[in-house]
């Protein structure tokens, strides 16, 4: 977790007022990021989601109270209400890549990347004690954890895949229809929790399979330790304008970490970027280059500044 800021912003390099303004926008002195037993934090799913155990995991040393929701935007919804202080967000999996859905959610609700999470994901096929292989006529877990275990599933090509809103909620529902013939593709913790037994563990064809979670908040907060920074911004739709706009990050030695593209709805063929950038927003060099791009920009939002979880 972030420590308490106290930063001058102006100690901040000035020679770009806008990109101040649009930092000082979503910056706030006051000490937000106190974490008590009043302290109220929003997830999808139920108990036994990923998302569950990443929120446990970053704010492992706060006393705090949880909230489970049935959607993503739900989370950012009551984010905005202010019903919560904080949500916690799958982004991004090493195995089937980014959660599109989220980039969305988090430019149309204006909120901020406050912290991140990178867990390991370890899927399973649970069932209901004493059920065998060849009893599975129906599977259900979310889309993601279909395609990070489909080397698995190409193997049982007879079974039905059902999509369903979280891994835990298909552990849930498996047990709750005490049917034999259904499985469901989750964590041991959800197994466990829900009284159901694995068939086959580890199923995800990469070993190696994480997902990252964000941190998000109403405000924005950063530290000297703060070492991620996050963008979104479009440009022109014309030739050469997106080269121009990330050739400023080459220019002023900032290493750009992942950029994904979304569809501007109501402009056809055109889209917002997002972009993850390695660097403190102190540092001069950063805050030259994201200037230059804002300048550059039609549209341009600044999602936050925080510690990666390497």
């Amino acid at each position: 977790m972030q420590n308490t800021i106290h930063i001058s912003l102006e100690n901040l390099y000035k020679k770009n007022k806008d990109i101040l303004t649009t930092i000082e926008k979503g910056y706030s002195k006051e000490d937000f990021h106190k974490i008590d037993e009043d302290t109220i934090i929003g997830y999808q799913g139920i108990p036994g989601a990923f998302g569950e155990e990443a929120l446990g995991e970053y704010f492992k040393d706060y006393s705090y109270k949880t909230v489970s929701f049935s959607t993503f935007e739900d989370v950012l919804i009551n984010l905005q209400d202010n019903k919560i202080e904080y949500g916690v967000l799958p982004i991004e999996n090493s195995s089937a890549g980014s959660v599109v859905e989220i980039y969305d959610l988090i430019r149309k609700y204006n909120c901020y990347i406050v912290g991140e999470k990178t867990l390991s994901v370890k899927h399973n096929l649970l069932a209901l004690p004493g059920t065998k292989l060849e009893d599975i006529k129906k599977v259900y877990s979310h889309p993601q954890g279909f395609s990070q275990s489909n080397a698995f599933l190409s193997n049982y090509r007879d079974w039905q895949l059902i999509p369903y809103h979280n891994t835990a909620i298909s552990a849930k529902y498996v047990k709750e229809s005490n049917d034999r013939h259904r499985a469901a593709i989750a964590s041991m913790r959800a197994a466990k929790l829900y009284g159901l037994e694995a068939l086959e563990e580890n199923i995800n064809y990469n070993t190696h399979n994480y997902t990252r979670f964000i941190i998000i908040s109403r405000n924005m907060s950063f530290n000297n330790d703060c070492d991620k920074t996050s963008i979104i911004f479009s440009v022109a739709h014309e030739s050469g304008s997106l080269y121009h706009a990330l050739a400023h990050f080459y220019y002023n030695g900032i290493s750009l970490l992942k950029i994904e593209s979304r569809p501007i709805h109501d402009r056809s063929w055109e889209y917002f970027f997002f972009v993850d950038l390695e660097g403190n927003l102190q540092d001069a060099n950063l805050l030259i280059a994201l200037g230059r791009i804002l300048d550059q920009s039609s549209y341009f939002q600044l999602l936050g500044n925080y510690k990666s979880d390497k």
